[in-house]
């Protein structure tokens, strides 16, 4: 039997008395490729933010790799890419740095880079197709390219568990791809992912499970759904306004 990675029961969140999320409940086993769907404002955002701990629960549970939140401490098992923040930050870095960085919550802090940590970095440039950009400063890279970034960042820590927020939106059709490829080797070697968007484009090959978000609740867990409106039209680019505001935590996993 394929053990849980992500269980959340019963799950309530409410901010200043407004309920966000309702009575969420929700499994992720262990090689799968979860979607979170949903409008703007649906709560799914809110969602993984609780699963991760970022946010609390007013009600109901949440256990990591069978562990409850609240005792859970391996956070090297976990790489978390929140919305688009920007992998510069103001700090002129290149991009092998930014991605090296990953690996502090694996080696530790005091312990210098080594062979493994090397191999990891190139392998999570290479996956993210930046390695011909590993000495660039980050700053000189597209939004695609620095979101690109922030995802080899995660894979560098060679977590068990992918959560990333909205990993593609508003970025150019060549990264959506470059992603796409790294998340089906990801899978491949064994990985397990939890990801929300608001659509898939290149994604939907790989994804094998699709949650629906509405009102804060699912209304939908099964097959991944067909698009509608809109966003069923050939030349339909999703490049939407979104809240940037992310909380502070798993910053260095």
């Amino acid at each position: 039997m394929t053990s849980p990675v992500i269980t959340v029961e019963h799950g309530v969140v409410g901010y200043d008395g407004r309920p966000v999320l309702r009575n969420i409940s929700l499994t992720v086993t262990a090689g799968e490729v979860v979607a979170v769907l949903g409008a703007n404002g649906s709560g799914k955002s809110t969602l993984i933010r609780a699963v991760l701990g970022l946010v609390p629960l007013s009600a109901g549970s949440v256990a990591l790799f069978d562990r409850p939140l609240r005792r859970f401490r391996q956070w090297a098992r976990i790489g978390y890419v929140p919305q688009r923040l920007g992998a510069g930050g103001g700090v002129p870095a290149t991009v092998r740095e930014v991605v090296a960085s990953g690996r502090l919550a694996r080696r530790g802090v005091l312990r210098p880079p080594g062979r493994a940590d090397r191999v990891a970095v190139d392998a999570a440039l290479l996956a993210v197709g930046l390695a011909d950009r590993a000495g660039d400063p980050v700053s000189t890279l597209s939004g695609g390219q620095q979101q690109r970034t922030l995802i080899a960042r995660a894979l560098a820590g060679e977590p068990e568990l992918l959560v990333l927020d909205e990993p593609t939106a508003g970025v150019d059709a060549a990264s959506q791809e470059a992603f796409a490829g790294a998340l089906r080797d990801f899978v491949g070697d064994g990985g397990t992912v939890l990801l929300v968007a608001h659509e898939l484009g290149p994604l939907r090959p790989v994804i094998s499970r699709a949650v629906v978000v509405h009102e804060g609740g699912i209304i939908h867990d099964g097959a991944v759904p067909d698009p509608a409106g809109h966003h069923a039209e050939p030349d339909h680019d999703h490049v939407h306004p979104h809240c940037y505001d992310e909380p502070a935590g798993l910053w260095s996993n």
